[in-house]
């Protein structure tokens, strides 16, 4: 439904977009992920008409919108701040857009109704902005944004000002809503979490161009070079040399799955692949840290001549800072990663 052809463009000379495709399909929930300056926030302006492109085209339902203002693009826009009217209330700025399109008050006063009780605020049209929480005012906008039926709904950093706890209640709520409505999202987030919890699909951003793009479940699993890797929060990356199914690394040889890329490159152990046995077995190491994840123990690890490592355990097998432990690999838990991304 949305296609961005070779998409550019440049701030004081430097690249902020730089020829970037991507296609979005109709029903699709695209999320945008990538550390600041990464161009995310760019594409999605570039897309709602709020920056033009220097090079390229966005195509909407088979039809270019070069030259097409933002307010006629028919997409649905939610900004992180949710810049709600505080003059207005909760009705009012629900119906701000049916307004602007002339629609007749009594088909506007059910629509306000109907989108208020689909994002679980039945009957607070007369309530005022000032008296809403931070996860109520979200989910005005998102009503507001909802209100005109857009083809496309673009949200920037749509949960980024609420707590955590209602961060990871709303996103179960959104992905829920757009599957109900049928929605097509274009998604920008820096929070990797969010992201794969909303997505249909996950992209992400280096330097204005697309590093890579797959199902949450692939991106997780075969990340595309070492920068998709470290940005997801993967630590454990060093070179290697692979012959066969072992790998000489800096922690020793380590075993590598069935098909994995020969030669020179660099590995990914997760941190689940790191598993501890006796200090007398495998790779010696010393504990330095270990920190409390909830459902989980990230460990951090010091071997002797070799990069730090974390592995993940079970807080009633988790070792003390100080003990001297071992260490053996699981391949199932190893990547080879490709030496660049795609895009």
């Amino acid at each position: 439904m949305l296609s961005l052809d070779r998409a550019s463009v440049r701030f004081a000379g430097r690249a902020v977009l730089d020829g970037v495709g991507l296609d979005v399909a109709e029903h699709e929930v695209v999320c945008v992920l990538g550390p600041s300056g990464s161009g995310k926030s760019t594409l999605l302006r570039t897309v709602a008409g709020l920056q033009p492109l220097d090079e390229g085209r966005v195509i909407l339902d088979g039809r270019s919108l070069d030259g097409v203002p933002a307010h006629r693009r028919g997409v649905g826009l939610m900004f992180q701040d949710h810049q709600l009217f505080p003059q207005r209330d909760v009705g009012g700025n629900v119906a701000f857009g049916l307004r602007m399109h002339g629609m007749a008050r009594a088909e506007r006063d059910a629509r306000v109704g109907e989108l208020l009780r689909l994002v679980g605020l039945p009957g607070a049209a007369r309530r005022a902005v000032a008296s809403l929480s931070g996860g109520e005012q979200q989910r005005v906008a998102l009503a507001r944004a909802l209100a005109p039926r857009p083809r496309l709904l673009m949200l920037d950093e749509p949960l980024g000002q609420l707590d955590r706890s209602l961060r990871e209640r709303l996103v179960v709520e959104l992905r829920d809503l757009f599957g109900r409505l049928g929605t097509t999202v274009l998604a920008v987030t820096h929070d990797q979490g969010e992201a794969f919890a909303l997505a249909d699909r996950v992209v992400v951003m280096r330097d204005g161009r697309i590093a890579q793009s797959g199902t949450p479940l692939e991106v997780w699993q075969r990340p595309a070079d070492e920068f998709v890797a470290r940005f997801l929060g993967f630590d454990n990356v060093v070179p290697a040399t692979v012959s066969g199914q072992a790998a000489d690394t800096p922690w020793g040889k380590l075993p590598v799955p069935e098909g994995s890329p020969q030669g020179p490159g660099t590995l990914l152990v997760r941190p689940a692949g790191v598993r501890l046995v006796d200090a007398a077995e495998g790779l010696r190491c010393t504990v330095a840290t270990r920190t409390f994840r909830g459902t989980h123990v990230t460990v951090r690890l010091l071997p002797r001549q070799a990069p730090d490592l974390e592995a993940a355990c079970a807080l009633r097998e988790a070792p003390e800072a100080g003990d001297e432990v071992g260490v053996v690999f699981e391949a199932a838990e190893i990547v080879v990663l490709p030496p660049g991304g795609t895009g």
